[in-house]
């Protein structure tokens, strides 16, 4: 047996293959998902899928042998990006399992999973009784499952679109980099029948990433995109993820969007069409978020990082949009579950609408200068964190998320890592002197 502790992370199972990931350990998760399933709901019915990268077929097929033995039948979909999965999940109301490392380099491989209605599965929601389960073994059912086969690509792509008016879009000029992953196969099914005139980059299936990493948030990794851009004079350009779950704009003029712009132009638009809506942002986006939300009348809830907590605070809240400053972007109607390209399509609506170029409708949203997220590698993170409390402590704090210091007119949040002895540190400030003297300030107080 692998070792499971390995693997198994926070939200989903990730590693490389095949040493830590293989069609064995497949089987076996595949085996416990089912059982998991079939004793929380009573599940008669999984859909599973893969990526692009060379080991999904057969892990793929693996795990769903491992559900079929517990007497649960498996939809195959063959290739799909993980907001597919998701929108799979929701439409044929049954779980969901796809096989993607999303961003990881090629060495990698792991496993999204979630309840039906793409309801989310986390290590506080189910995956750590599946590690239990997948440890442990389970004993085969009576009977066994059976598998078929589904084609939901225009389907999915249907669903996309229906967010917005497409009748309402201008021809922009696209340029859309989907790093040889899953983007190449699900953005022209969406694009293809848009009033826009679009350039894949890289649209070419191959899970060994031939051209640069799948990693949008990495700004080398958005170094082609903002070439072709500014070659072809392009309205917007769109840098997809592995998984294409994730989408990270670049403006007009060759300049990266942070998720948190994006998550605060959306958020306009989303309340532009639900007045008064909720609308959720975590913990290390920016202050211009609730501002905006609040501006447009909505009710601005500040979260946790991850989707699971994401998700389940939606559900709860009954919110229309949640963001994150990572790219992904929730939706009520999409079964609460994230999807870069639906954002997109607000993105370009907002555009067509207001005839305005992507610079100039996210001038009045960027208000303040973020730090991104600075890694540091300390020798006892939880010793830090408290160092760093009790040095602010004539601050407001908060705990919601690792530790929340808010000054007034500059803040920050420093959380532990969950897998590596690594400070994470965002701190956000309304100019850059400010932003580099008050990171320099907090990051003295690490050693």
């Amino acid at each position: 047996m692998a070792d499971l502790d390995a693997i198994f992370k926070a939200y989903d199972i990730r590693g490389t293959v095949p040493d830590q990931l293989d069609a064995d350990t497949s089987r076996a998760i595949g085996a416990a998902f089912a059982r998991f399933l079939v004793d929380t709901e009573g599940a008669s019915q999984v859909v599973v899928a893969h990526d692009m990268r060379p080991t999904g077929p057969e892990y793929a097929e693996a795990f769903a042998a491992g559900v079929m033995g517990q007497g649960v039948d498996v939809v195959r979909m063959g290739l799909a990006s993980t907001d597919m999965l998701y929108f799979a999940s929701g439409h044929l109301g049954v779980p969901g399992a796809v096989f993607t490392a999303s961003h990881n380099p090629a060495e990698y491989n792991g496993i999204k999973m979630c309840r039906a209605q793409a309801a989310p599965i986390g290590a506080d929601s189910g995956l750590a009784e599946i590690k239990a389960m997948t440890r442990d073994g389970v004993d085969a059912a009576t009977s066994t499952g059976v598998a078929s086969d589904i084609e939901l690509l225009d389907a999915f792509a249907d669903h996309v679109r229906s967010f917005i008016d497409v009748a309402s879009l201008r021809p922009l000029k696209i340029v859309a980099d989907t790093a040889n992953g899953m983007g190449g196969l699900v953005a022209p099914a969406v694009f293809e029948k848009l009033p826009v005139d679009v350039e894949i980059l890289y649209a070419e299936l191959d899970g060994t990433f031939p051209n640069h990493p799948a990693d949008p948030i990495q700004p080398e990794n958005q170094a082609d995109l903002i070439a072709r851009l500014l070659e072809v004079k392009a309205d917007v350009g769109l840098a997809f993820d592995g998984d294409a779950d994730r989408v990270f704009l670049v403006d007009e003029t060759g300049r990266a969007i942070s998720g948190s712009l994006t998550t605060a132009l959306v958020a306009g638009r989303v309340l532009a069409k639900e007045p008064g809506a909720t609308v959720l942002h975590n913990l290390i986006c920016s202050k211009s978020v609730p501002e905006v939300v609040a501006e447009a009348g909505g009710t601005a809830v500040r979260t946790k990082v991850g989707h699971s907590y994401i998700k389940a605070e939606m559900a709860a809240t009954g919110a229309a949009f949640a963001g994150e400053h990572s790219g992904h972007y929730y939706f009520r109607d999409n079964w609460r579950a994230d999807s870069g390209l639906i954002a997109s399509m607000f993105v370009l609506e907002a555009m067509s609408d207001t005839g305005q170029s992507l610079s100039s409708l996210l001038a009045p949203l960027d208000r303040y200068v973020a730090s991104g997220e600075i890694n540091t590698r300390v020798d006892d993170t939880d010793a830090v964190i408290e160092r760093v409390a009790r040095h602010y402590g004539d601050r407001s704090q908060d705990r919601l998320d690792g530790l929340t210091v808010d000054a007034g007119e500059w803040w920050f949040n420093l959380r532990a890592s969950n897998t590596e002895p690594l400070l994470r540190l965002n701190l956000e400030a309304p100019d850059q002197p400010t932003c580099e003297a008050r990171v320099a300030e907090v990051r003295a107080l690490f050693t």
